[in-house]
C-alpha cells in the first residue's frame, strides 16, 4: 500500500504506485464516492476530465456514469472557466434530463476532497460512430435519425441551451432503438444578450460552423452540426462547409440548407427543419451544386497516381484516381542531398514530382505536390539521439495518397485568403507565423470555399510520412542536419555535425534543399500545426494515416518540424512538439502551417 503524493487528497492510500487515488484522479476504485457510487473502470478522458463507468449502490448497483473534473490546463483563469463549464453541464443535465427521455438524467452533483463530480444516467447502447463502422446509413435511416433527434434539439433550444458538440460520438442508440443526445459538457445557457457576445470557442473540427469556432454559437450552429453528422454518416466523410449536393430530392435540399456557410442562410430552428422534411411542397434551389470532395475522417487523404520514384513499401500499390475534371498536373524538377553524420554531402540526386497550381488572385498562387501512398514506420526507433517517449511506440502506418503544399503557407498566400498578415518577420515569400491552430483551420475553410476543393491541416501521420519521403534517418537529409540545409539555431549541433549559423528569424520558403517528394522546409523555419488532438504517445494510434481525435486533449494539437528558434534535435522527422500542450488558440512567431488537399476519389 503506497501513500498518495497529493497533499490535498482525501484518501491517503493508493493501491497502485503509478496512479493517484480516485479523489485526485484515479486508481483506487475500492472507496465509495459520496458513500454511494462505486467506480468500475475508466471509459473516457478529455481536456476537462475523466469519465468512469460506476455502480449506484443506492439503486441496487444500477449502472451509472461519473464525470470527474480533471483539467489538463493550468492558470487561474482557464481553471475557473473549466469549473464553470463543468457546473454548467450539471445544470443543463438537471434542467433537460428530468423532462426529456432522450437526454441522460442527472443523478448527483457534488465535490469530494479536491475533486468535482457529476453522476448521470448510463445509456446502454452504441454511439453512431460505432454503428457507422459496422453498417452504412442510407437515406431512410438518415430521415429516421432526423425525425428522432430534431424534436430533442427543439426541446433543448426552447430551454435556451445550445449543445455546441453534436457529432456521431455524442448520439447513442438506446436498446429500445431511440436516439439519446449525450455530453452536455460544452453546452451553453443563452439569452438574446449572450447570443451577440463572443464566448468560448468550444467545438469539434468538421462539425462546427465558422461562427461557432469564432465564439458566436446559436441554435443554427447546432443545426449545422446535425447536418454535418448526417453527411458524415452517409458519406463516411466530414463535409466541407456549404457542402451542397450531398443527396438529391427533398432530404438533400434539407441537408444543403443545414450546411450553409452563413448562419443567416441556414434553418433557424429545429421546427423549421421538421416542417420542411414533412411538407408536401418544398421549393428546390435553382441548381444543386456538386459538392467539393469531402474530408474523410478515418482516412483523410486521396488516391492519386503512383510517382516515378517509389517509396515506402514497394508492394503497397496506389490505385489511380478519378481526378477532378480540369485539374492540370505539371511536373517540376529538383535536387536532393544526403549527408553523413559529420554533415558532409555524400550524395546528390535529381528527381521530379507532379503538382497543380491554385490561383488565389492578385498574382498569388499555391503549389500543391502529389504525395504517393505507401507504408512507413511512424515514430523514432530506440537509440535515436534526442528521442522522446512521445515518439513511441514506433508503429507501421499505411497512408493513402494526397496533395500537400510545396511550402508552408506564405504571408502573401495568407493575406490573399484572410485579408491580413499577423507575422512578426515580414516578407511575402516568408512563412506566415503568429497563427493559431484555429486561424489555420479558418484559412483552410476559406480556401476550400474559394477553390471548391477541400483543404485542411495534415494529420500527424501524413505530416511525418511526407517529411520522411521514404527515409528512415532522423532527418530527410540523412543522419544529421546543418544550417546550410535548414533554418534553426545553428549554435547547437546534432550527431557529429559542426556548429553553424543562427539567423534569429524566418527565411523565404524554398531557400534550402527539398526532400524526395519535392517538399521544402519541413525541417526548421516554422513549426507546422497538425489536425490531430494531442496524445502523449502513440498507444492506440490509428494505422490508416487519418486524423487522431479520439481520447485525446481536444483543446491542444501537435506541432511538427522545428523552427528557426530551436535546436536541431527537435527538427527531426519524428519529433512532436506540444508547446506546453499546444493550446489551439496559442500563437508564436515561429508557428505556421502547411495545407493538404483531397481532389478526386476512386
Amino acid at each position: 500500500m503506497q501513500v498518495c503524493q497529493n497533499p490535498n487528497c482525501s484518501n491517503p492510500f493508493n493501491p497502485d504506485g503509478n496512479k493517484f487515488c480516485i479523489s485526485c484522479g484515479c486508481g483506487d476504485f475500492s472507496t465509495l464516492l459520496r458513500n454511494r457510487f462505486r467506480v468500475q473502470k475508466v471509459i473516457g478522458e478529455g481536456g476537462f476530465g475523466r469519465t468512469y463507468l460506476a455502480e449506484d449502490t443506492d439503486r441496487l448497483d444500477a449502472a451509472c456514469v461519473i464525470k470527474q473534473f480533471l483539467p489538463q490546463f493550468q492558470g487561474t483563469a482557464a481553471l475557473n472557466k473549466g469549473k464553470e463549464l463543468f457546473k454548467q453541464e450539471a445544470k443543463s443535465l438537471f434542467a433537460l434530463g428530468e423532462n426529456h427521455t432522450q437526454i441522460p438524467r442527472l443523478l448527483a452533483y457534488f465535490e469530494q476532497g479536491s475533486g468535482m463530480y457529476l453522476v448521470q444516467e448510463f445509456i446502454e447502447g452504441e454511439n453512431l460512430l460505432a454503428e457507422l463502422k459496422q453498417q452504412t446509413f442510407d437515406e431512410p435511416r438518415i430521415r429516421q435519425l432526423l425525425d428522432d433527434l430534431l424534436p430533442v434539439l427543439q426541446f433543448v433550444h426552447e430551454n435556451n441551451v445550445i449543445h455546441r458538440d453534436i457529432k456521431p460520438e455524442n448520439i447513442i442508440r438506446r436498446r429500445d432503438g431511440k436516439l439519446v443526445l449525450i455530453d452536455f459538457g460544452g453546452a451553453k445557457q443563452v439569452t438574446q444578450t449572450s447570443l451577440a457576445r463572443q464566448g468560448t470557442g468550444i467545438h469539434t473540427i468538421g462539425y462546427a460552423p465558422t461562427e461557432q469556432m469564432q465564439g458566436y454559437a446559436s441554435p443554427a450552429s447546432d443545426l449545422y452540426a446535425l447536418g454535418a453528422t448526417c453527411a458524415r454518416l452517409i458519406t463516411k466523410c466530414i463535409p466541407l462547409q456549404d457542402a451542397q449536393g450531398i443527396i438529391h430530392d427533398k432530404l438533400g435540399r434539407v441537408l444543403d440548407k443545414l450546411l450553409k456557410h452563413f448562419a443567416r442562410e441556414r434553418y433557424q430552428s429545429a421546427a423549421e427543419v421538421i416542417n420542411d422534411l414533412h411538407s408536401p411542397v418544398f421549393s428546390p434551389p435553382a441548381t444543386i451544386i456538386a459538392p467539393p470532395q469531402p474530408v474523410q475522417a478515418n482516412q483523410l487523404s486521396v488516391n492519386v497516381s503512383t510517382p516515378q520514384q517509389p517509396v515506402g513499401n514497394p508492394s503497397q500499390k496506389s490505385t489511380p484516381p478519378q481526378k477532378k475534371p480540369g485539374l492540370p498536373l505539371k511536373t517540376f524538377s529538383f535536387e536532393t542531398v544526403t549527408v553523413n553524420a559529420q554533415g558532409n554531402i555524400v550524395n546528390r540526386r535529381n528527381l521530379e514530382a507532379k503538382y497543380f497550381v491554385e490561383d488565389l488572385g492578385n498574382s498569388v498562387t499555391l503549389e500543391m505536390v502529389e504525395i504517393p501512398g505507401g507504408t512507413f514506420m511512424m515514430g523514432s526507433p530506440e537509440g535515436e539521439e534526442g528521442r522522446y517517449d512521445s515518439e513511441s511506440p514506433q508503429h507501421q502506418v499505411t497512408v493513402p495518397s494526397f496533395y500537400m503544399g510545396k511550402y508552408v503557407v506564405t504571408q502573401a498566400q495568407y493575406e490573399a485568403i484572410m485579408g491580413k498578415n499577423p507575422s512578426r518577420f515580414k516578407g511575402k515569400k516568408r512563412p506566415v507565423e503568429r497563427v493559431s491552430w484555429n486561424d489555420a483551420v479558418t484559412f483552410c475553410q476559406r480556401l476550400s470555399h474559394k477553390t471548391r476543393r477541400t483543404y485542411r491541416l495534415p494529420s500527424e501521420a501524413e505530416w511525418e510520412y511526407a517529411c520522411r519521403a521514404g527515409t528512415k534517418t532522423p532527418f530527410y537529409f540523412g543522419e544529421t542536419i546543418t544550417s546550410d540545409l535548414a533554418n534553426y539555431d545553428g549554435k547547437f549541433t546534432y550527431a557529429s555535425a559542426p556548429k553553424g549559423e543562427y539567423r534569429k528569424q524566418t527565411t523565404d520558403v524554398g531557400t534550402f534543399p527539398p526532400n524526395r517528394f519535392g517538399l521544402y522546409d519541413m525541417h526548421g523555419n516554422v513549426w507546422e500545426w497538425c489536425a490531430d488532438s494531442w496524445h502523449d504517445n502513440y498507444k492506440g494510434a490509428p494505422t490508416d494515416g487519418g486524423v487522431w481525435l479520439e481520447n485525446g486533449n481536444n483543446s491542444c494539437s501537435p506541432l511538427r518540424g522545428g523552427s528557426w528558434l530551436f535546436y536541431p534535435s527537435v527538427c527531426r522527422s519524428a519529433y512532436r512538439y506540444d508547446l506546453h500542450w499546444a493550446e489551439r488558440d496559442s500563437i508564436d512567431d515561429d508557428s505556421g502551417f502547411r495545407v493538404v488537399c483531397a481532389v478526386g476519389r476512386t
